[in-house]
């Protein structure tokens, strides 16, 4: 004889599992006369700040789809990671939630070393606004010696459309730089929710600098890093061409990794004797 099939809803199941994972007592709930471990529904409406007949009838797969802002308390309530927190927009809404803003310090030791596993190639993590907050040591030879940089300059715009010897270096400064602002313009409106003034502080410092930004910037133009070729003027290598990648950081979304692959084995070989 088959089994039933489940008709319950993979929404209500995840709420209710985690929910009976939190602990009533330190969330300031009296542990009397319950029943079943965890919070109760009321309790958990309570800290999402909406009513316990809705909360109820979500769990219950009852009332339609609730919004974005409403998982977003829900998972506030219920304390849930990040991956969790995505799991429950995927459940409750079929996509993920918009990737909010973390101010950056630095990476991990293990994603360091993936970085640093890359050499010969060129590789560096970034964040929204293009603060560069990781690099391999191929990266300090070939792009620019980060760590002697202050923490300020460790800003791609600021290099690409401020500093005379960024200029120098790209083979296509006027290109490098319009790919640049669309692909800037694109990452702040996609992960930029929680730090608009830091990116508009950016943008008014960057249109009083250069008036090439501010040009550029009204133009309005939007494209994602994706991947292509960049070609430098190094004051060691001469003329090298690398093929870049970007990729984002597991768990992480609002940083992308941008890896320069040496485009041909001549080029491969001056990276590898420059680092030697």
């Amino acid at each position: 004889m088959n089994a039933p099939i489940s008709t319950e809803n993979p929404l209500g199941s995840f709420l209710r599992d985690r929910r009976s994972k939190l602990d009533a007592a330190a969330l300031g709930f009296s542990n009397t006369r319950r029943r079943t471990p965890g919070l109760r529904r009321e309790e958990v409406a309570q800290r999402a700040h909406i009513s316990a007949t809705w909360y109820t009838w979500l769990e219950q797969g009852r009332g339609g789809a609730a919004s974005a802002d409403v998982l977003d308390r829900i998972a506030r309530a219920l304390m849930l990671t990040e991956v969790e927190r995505e799991h429950l927009f995927l459940l409750g809404l079929g996509r993920a939630p918009d990737v909010r803003y973390r101010e950056t310090q630095g990476v991990t030791p293990r994603l360091q070393r993936v970085l640093d596993a890359l050499s010969p190639s060129p590789a560096l993590i970034k964040t929204p606004t293009w603060d560069v907050v990781a690099w391999n040591r191929a990266a300090t030879l070939v792009l620019a010696d980060y760590g002697e940089l202050p923490v300020e300059e460790r800003n791609i715009l600021r290099r690409i459309f401020c500093d005379p010897r960024s200029r120098a270096m790209n083979a296509d400064w006027d290109s490098v730089a319009r790919f640049v602002v669309a692909a800037f313009r694109a990452d702040v409106a996609r992960v930029g929710a929680g730090n608009e003034a830091g990116v508009q502080a950016l943008i008014a410092e960057l249109t009083g600098r250069s008036p090439e930004f501010a040009t550029m910037w009204a133009d309005n133009d939007v494209r994602h890093y994706g991947e292509g070729v960049k070609r430098l003027r190094h004051p060691v290598l001469g003329a090298v061409a690398f093929e870049y990648s970007a990729f984002s950081v597991d768990g992480r979304p609002d940083l992308a990794m941008i890896v320069y692959n040496p485009a041909t084995p001549e080029d491969l070989a001056a990276v590898t004797r420059l680092l030697g």
